[in-house]
């Protein structure tokens, strides 16, 4: 009937784009001005991708064998290891490289030592801080965060090592709808009880427990993954701290007059009975959909000379109708502008009005106006004056204004019903099929239902401008830039936010009703707020003139919208509104980074809240990156089962427990059968272990600034081979060093013969690269770099010569496992250790963490630009020789081919033997 997704039969054509476009994935604003450049994709062909998606994963014919892998040897340290304590790095080197070998202990100790504290920095004039995006308590982290931990630890780490003081702060968000579903169902499972046999507090109590047995899974997730993040500063959203700068913020937003009470149009979940996120009119919110054909119901109404047939797709809300809409411009109905007609049930007049909005195309061109329930006659009654008439309840039945026919009645059971009266009082005319997007609710599965609620609203229009002007200026940076249109647009047309929420757990909004002793108006609300309920009394009696005992308070039951709290993270974390130290050393935040899908939920709330309540912008730089998905190109979701935990791929797991885990995730039948089908093909024999360091390694190697990124599990697994050729190489580099004298420094380190200059050229080289690759966030081409050095530069060509210089090949190891550090921290740590007895150090190093990162100026005397043109010779006939090979299958019992490259490469003027 509306804007509303379940009745575009008067939507506006840009409106039409707008939710075609945004309306599956963002949240928020109007639509005139907000298309992208590229054409936007209807339901109908976003349900055409996904079936066919479905299709090539159900499809018999698939060639793609799957994930194809042999199992290694598992080698476990067995050494006696006190937890905190540090690894004995003396024992004998293992033979090949194990992930659960090298992982183990590490951050453990890493975590005694405080390097991850900021208070225990070196840097005292370089500071670097942000937050983690905090993932909601309920569940545990999939691959698309650890994309986030990866990046952001790696900026961390790199930063620390640069000598910065760098605060990563953790924490985690209460998610007030996931939470409670979560614990509803728990205790509708194990006895039989819902929610509303408890008082709130016994409930509260129940999520609470809940909430301390499931809530450190997250925390173990990123420890596994190697997060340095300040483990003492670890905050929760329902924290007291947290609850209070939550609090403040309310109370200062309401006395500024950004916060108001108002009734409006929410997106109810019937099942649940509370609000799904909220809907105004040009405000649209990530919900999901499904298509369905349902019937466009025609029926006549009277007038003075005639009937005039309308169209609806919700015959069940008539009783709640309060004007018929057409288009001025419509021929038809010319004559009937202005004038009123008989309501078939109820007998009452309702005005014929005319509004552009209407769509001419849908049914008849006339349509009823429901404004209680429906978003765009919500508009209309606001431009036209109209009442509002609530027909249907907050459980889904229909409220006793529609007459005993009909109270209590559920509401699709009271469509037939009202059909079959028109039908018995002759006016129905009809019905047919008509195509539409159905909004459903998340955590219930059943329709949402547009409902008038008296709520609370986040006046954004002011702050959106100034989180415009922020960009324009150059105080704000989004990265990638192109995001910067879309910030400009939404936010330029944003609407009004509604924060309240009809749950119980989460921060019950801190405003109270006021009843005044011997008040006869019952009716007209008045409200105050306040830091408490004392606060909020005091308040009352000074605005109303009256003692503070002759008031009553109740206050509010609802609680705020969880994106509020989370809002608040960049400086609440800090203490605000305290002026803590921590507030005045690291706020505003260096960077935020995250994924581009909550630019508007969070980033943009971050900056229009910081700047209001702070006077600041929360953090000078954005760093957004793309969203994972899987290899059929669907976004890795809950709901389609496709959700991989990264300790399924740091450890490895079989098959069985895959399809285990997708059967415990009460997922739709059909997802499940898709979801069970796409693990059998993709992951036959499950997933190999592939450790951590490969899998941070993997996920930074992906232009994460670019398109959505597909990820591969077989990448991840050639990141392992990677990981265990940097093995084989520090074992040589061991057996090298074993037997000659100690290498001398860096400063000292001169390459005399041109093999040697070259590889200090490339290692030059790639130090440069790395750091323009972290000073530009781009990852991916500091993983690049490396991988290019430590394979084709160091072990294709330089480890293949008799005679090595020891301290070129000590230094280019031990530089080049400092610039993998903060991408792979748990490898390089291992391996360095074991380098470090032959350092020219003074023995105070504890760790390569905290060492500094290596930069250009150190390796200016390695400086030989005129070697890397006059070896490109020698690399090509390296790679015809190994591609010959290759191609050939040619061993090293039969290396004759290999002499012939030897030859040639000596001819060129270089020594350099043949290649094993």
């Amino acid at each position: 009937m509306a804007v509303h997704v379940a009745s575009p039969r008067i939507w506006s054509r840009d409106l039409q784009k707008a939710w075609s476009t945004w309306g599956s994935r963002l949240c928020s604003q109007s639509s005139s001005s907000t298309q992208p450049s590229h054409h936007p994709r209807t339901q109908a062909e976003k349900a055409k991708r996904r079936q066919a998606r479905e299709k090539a994963i159900l499809s018999s014919d698939v060639n793609d064998p799957g994930l194809l892998w042999s199992d290694k040897e598992k080698i476990t340290y067995t050494a006696a290891l006190v937890p905190g304590e540090k690894k004995d790095t003396t024992l004998p080197f293992p033979q090949s490289y194990s992930p659960e070998y090298v992982e183990f202990g590490w951050y453990q100790w890493w975590e005694k030592q405080g390097f991850f504290r900021s208070c225990d920095a070196h840097a005292v004039d370089k500071y670097f801080s942000f937050c983690i995006p905090p993932p909601n308590v309920t569940g545990t982290l999939h691959l698309g965060h650890a994309l986030t931990v990866a990046i952001e630890d790696a900026l961390a780490r790199w930063r620390r090592m640069q000598g910065c003081k760098v605060l990563w702060v953790p924490g985690c968000d209460h998610a007030g709808i996931a939470t409670q579903s979560v614990v509803e169902r728990k205790l509708m499972r194990e006895q039989g009880k819902c929610r509303r046999d408890y008082s709130r507090e016994e409930f509260l109590k129940q999520v609470w427990r809940w909430k301390d047995e499931k809530g450190d899974e997250i925390y173990h997730q990123l420890r596994k993954l190697g997060a340095s993040l300040d483990w003492n500063r670890a905050c929760f959203t329902m924290d007291p701290g947290f609850s209070s700068a939550v609090t403040e913020a309310f109370v200062r937003l309401c006395d500024s007059g950004l916060i108001y009470r108002s009734e409006a149009l929410v997106n109810w979940s019937c099942a649940l009975e509370w609000t799904q996120r909220s809907c105004l009119a040009g405000l649209f919110c990530l919900f999901p959909v499904i298509s369905r054909k349902c019937c466009l119901t025609f029926f006549v109404i009277f007038f003075s000379e005639g009937e005039v047939a309308v169209s609806t797709t919700r015959p069940e809300t008539m009783l709640g109708d309060v004007a018929i809409a057409v288009h001025p411009d419509d021929p038809r109905y010319k004559d009937l502008h202005g004038k009123h007609c008989r309501h078939p049930f109820t007998e009452c007049l309702l005005p014929i009005i005319t509004d552009s909005m209407v769509d001419v195309t849908f049914g008849t061109g006339a349509v009823k106006v429901t404004p209680a329930h429906d978003h765009t006659d919500f508009l209309l009654s606001q431009r036209h004056s109209l009442p509002r008439l609530t027909v249907i309840g907050g459980d889904g039945t229909m409220t006793s204004d529609c007459g005993q026919w009909l109270e209590g009645v559920k509401r699709f059971d009271a469509r037939e019903r009202v059909i079959t009266a028109l039908m018995e009082r002759k006016l129905f005319r009809g019905k047919k099929e008509h195509p539409m997007s159905l909004p459903i609710c998340s955590r219930s599965g059943d329709v949402t239902e547009p409902l008038l609620k008296k709520q609370w609203f986040v006046r954004c229009q002011e702050m959106g401008r100034k989180a415009v002007q922020a960009v324009d200026e150059g105080d704000l940076q989004i990265i990638p830039h192109f995001y910067t249109k879309m910030w400009k647009s939404w936010l330029s047309n944003i609407s009004d936010w509604c924060i309240s929420r009809q749950l119980w757990w989460g921060h019950q909004i801190p405003a109270y009703r006021v009843t005044l002793e011997n008040s006869k108006d019952t009716e007209e609300e008045q409200w105050v707020w306040g830091r408490s309920a004392a606060e909020a009394r005091q308040r009352a009696a000074v605005k109303f003139g009256v003692n503070p005992d002759a008031i009553t308070l109740t206050q509010d039951p609802d609680v705020l919208d969880t994106w509020f709290s989370s809002g608040l993270f960049p400086f609440a974390m800090l203490g605000w509104p305290q002026q803590t130290e921590d507030l005045k050393q690291f706020y505003p935040n260096s960077i935020l980074e995250t994924g581009s899908d909550l630019i508007f939920f969070w980033v943009a709330r971050m900056v229009m809240l910081g700047r209001e309540l702070t006077g600041q912008l929360p953090f000078k730089q954005v760093l957004f990156h793309s969203l994972v998905r899987d290899k059929y190109g669907r976004k890795m979701s809950k709901s389609l089962g496709n959700v991989i935990d990264p300790l399924d791929v740091i450890s490895g797991v079989s098959l069985e427990r895959l399809q285990e885990k997708v059967r415990e995730g009460n997922l739709d039948p059909r997802e499940s059968v898709v979801a069970m089908e796409a693990q059998k093909k993709d992951f036959p024999k499950g997933i190999p272990e592939c450790g951590t360091d490969a899998l941070r390694f993997a996920l930074c190697s992906y232009k994460a600034q670019g398109e959505d990124i597909s990820l591969s599990v077989s990448h991840v697994l050639s990141c392992r081979h990677f990981c265990n050729k940097m093995w084989q190489t520090v074992r040589f580099t061991l057996a090298t060093l074993h037997d000659a004298s100690l290498p001398t420094s860096l400063a000292e380190t001169y390459p005399l013969s041109g093999m040697d200059r070259w590889i200090c050229w490339r290692l030059y080289s790639t130090v440069q690269q790395c750091e323009r690759g972290f000073q530009s966030y781009e990852l991916h081409t500091v993983t690049s770099a490396l991988h290019s050095f430590w394979l084709h530069s160091l072990c294709d060509v330089y480890l293949v010569k008799k005679q090595v210089a020891v301290s070129v090949l000590y230094h280019c190891v031990s530089i080049s496992l400092a610039l993998l550090s903060p991408i792979m921290p748990f490898l390089t740590e291992e391996l360095w250790q074991r380098l470090l007895p032959y350092a020219d150090s003074d023995g105070t190093s504890r760790s390569l963490c905290v060492q500094p990162y290596p930069k250009t100026s150190q390796l200016e005397h390695w400086c030989f630009p005129k070697e890397e043109a006059d070896f490109s010779l020698v690399q090509e006939v390296v790679r015809v020789a190994r591609l010959l090979r290759a191609q050939c299958q040619l061993t090293k019992e039969r290396p004759d081919c290999e002499r012939t490259s030897s030859f040639f490469i000596k001819q060129s003027g270089w020594i350099l033997p043949t290649t094993q």
